[in-house]
C-alpha cells in the first residue's frame, strides 16, 4: 500500500500569537484544493493553469497571514474515492492532530479575505459554527466544531449535487448551538463565473485580473474583456513606453 504524503502545513508564530491561537480554541484552517494540473482536467476553464496557481498561493496567503496552523491537502494527500470521503478523510485529520475547531476552505472564491477568516475563528472560540454561502447553491467556507463532527453523517451529505447548501445548513443547525452566516461570495468554477467575477473586480488583484482577462480572450470573448481591460487599466495604452500588460489577438 503507497502512503500519502503529508500534508503541506505552515505556522510561523510569535508567543503573541500562540496565546492568541489558545484563546481562538485551537482553531487550524484546512485548505482543500487541487494542484492547477487537477483543477484544469475538472473545472470547466479551458486554458485556466495560470490562474489556478495564482488562485491557490493567493488563497495560501491569506490564510497564514491569519497566525493560525495551515494545512493544505491536494490530490496528493487526500485519501478516498468520492469528494465526499477526501473531504470528510481531511477534516477528521486535522481534527486528529489536537485542534478542537476547523476552518475549511478552497481556492476558487477570490473575494474571501484574512479578516473574514479571523471573524471565523472568532465564532469558532465561541462554539459556533460558521458558514459562508457561495452564489451557485453550494459554499466556500465552514467552520466546524470537533465536538459536532460525526465522519458517517458529514460524509453521507449530497457532496457536489443540488441542494448541498440547504442539507449542510439544516445539519449544521441541528449539531451546532449556533449558526454564523458569512456574506454570499461568487467562486470560480466555469467561463461564466470568470464573467460574472469582472463585475466585481475592483478588490481584486491585477495579477488575478489579468489572468481572467486572458482566458476569456483566448476563449473568443474579445469584445467583452475588451470593454473590461479598459475600464480597469484605462492608462495602459496612453504612452509607448514598453509592451502592453495583455497581448490583444
Amino acid at each position: 500500500m503507497v502512503k500519502k504524503p503529508l500534508p503541506y502545513f505552515y505556522v510561523s508564530l510569535t508567543t503573541r500569537k500562540k496565546i492568541e491561537l489558545n484563546s481562538l480554541g485551537a482553531t487550524a484552517i484546512l485548505v482543500f484544493a487541487n494542484s492547477a494540473k487537477e483543477d484544469l482536467a475538472n473545472k470547466r476553464i479551458a486554458k485556466g493553469e495560470q490562474l489556478f496557481n495564482i488562485l491557490t498561493t493567493a488563497t495560501l496567503r491569506k490564510a497564514k497571514n491569519t497566525g493560525l496552523p495551515v494545512f493544505h491537502f491536494s490530490e496528493e494527500n487526500q485519501i478516498g474515492n468520492s469528494f465526499g470521503e477526501r473531504f470528510t478523510n481531511a477534516i477528521a485529520s486535522v481534527f486528529e492532530k489536537g485542534f478542537t475547531s476547523v476552518i475549511t476552505i478552497g481556492n476558487d472564491t477570490p473575494h474571501l479575505k484574512t479578516q473574514q477568516l479571523k471573524h471565523t475563528a472568532k465564532q469558532l472560540a465561541k462554539g459556533k459554527s460558521v458558514i459562508g454561502p457561495s452564489i451557485d447553491g453550494g459554499f466556500y467556507l465552514l467552520g466546524l466544531q470537533k465536538s459536532n463532527f460525526e465522519v458517517g453523517e458529514f460524509q453521507d451529505l449530497p457532496w457536489q449535487r443540488f441542494g448541498l447548501y440547504h442539507k449542510i445548513t439544516m445539519w449544521l443547525q441541528e449539531e451546532s448551538t449556533a449558526l454564523v452566516k458569512l456574506p454570499v461570495l461568487q467562486d470560480l468554477d466555469t467561463e461564466k463565473d470568470l464573467k460574472a467575477i469582472l463585475s466585481f473586480s475592483k478588490d481584486l488583484p491585477t495579477t488575478l485580473l489579468l489572468a481572467i482577462i486572458a482566458i476569456l480572450r483566448v476563449n473568443r470573448s474579445l469584445y467583452y474583456t475588451n470593454h473590461h481591460f479598459f475600464r480597469l487599466f484605462p492608462n495602459s495604452f496612453l504612452y509607448n513606453k514598453g509592451s502592453p500588460l495583455v497581448s490583444f489577438i
